[in-house]
């Protein structure tokens, strides 16, 4: 799988916020930049759908605007949720999306409620976050998962209290967040389900004999 890559102005490819594709983009210019602003469309070269584009403040000198937001969809910079991700989590982890462009700090502080409930999907109930990570790494959790468990929560705590992050840190992060929490459900849930589902279309017999081996 393609590592996730937010949709930007006049980026020859990125994660299409229709389809969820990395694709390629074509771009269109729909305006010049009169009086400082111009319109744009993208079209994803696996969906073909449109997204439009606003530049502002343009900079006659560089040739380039100074900003630039997508005006359609209205959607989020982030991907979208693991098909696999609880609904508990999930409803946090998509207000998280609808705001992490506007609020990045807002958005960290909700992907720290993901992953708190995250951790109660995975059968953990210690009564925090923290101890519930330590008991996740206590029955065998991978030191890359703890870790990324460890990065969302650190992050979503300094959101809410001040500390060691500042806002433009936690900006320049939250979009590795989102990418984090589908990454931990890729690898506790969706691939062990996966798994299980192989394991199942074994043939009875099969399953009987290696249950049998294994005491079970």
């Amino acid at each position: 799988m393609h590592r996730y890559v937010a949709p930007s102005f006049k980026s020859s490819a990125f994660n299409c916020p229709h389809c969820g594709a990395y694709a390629k983009m074509h771009w269109y210019p729909m305006s010049s930049p009169i009086g400082g602003f111009g319109l744009f469309l993208s079209a994803c070269s696996h969906c073909h759908q449109p997204c439009c584009w606003r530049g502002i403040d343009w900079d006659a000198d560089q040739e380039v605007f100074d900003h630039t937001i997508m005006l359609i969809p209205d959607g989020s910079s982030a991907p979208m949720p693991h098909p696999d991700m609880p609904e508990a989590v999930k409803a946090d982890y998509q207000e998280a999306r609808d705001i992490v462009n506007v609020s990045p700090r807002g958005a960290a502080a909700l992907l720290r409620l993901s992953i708190q409930k995250l951790c109660v999907a995975l059968g953990e109930n210690e009564g925090s976050i923290d101890k519930d990570i330590k008991s996740l790494v206590g029955k065998g959790l991978p030191v890359g998962i703890q870790q990324a468990l460890d990065v969302v929560r650190v992050v979503g705590n300094n959101a809410v209290h001040p500390g060691e992050l500042t806002t433009d840190d936690i900006a320049e992060v939250s979009i590795s967040l989102f990418e984090l929490i589908n990454a931990i459900v890729e690898e506790r849930i969706a691939r062990p389900r996966a798994l299980e589902e192989l394991y199942l279309r074994l043939p009875e017999g099969a399953r009987n004999a290696i249950e049998r081996r294994d005491g079970k």
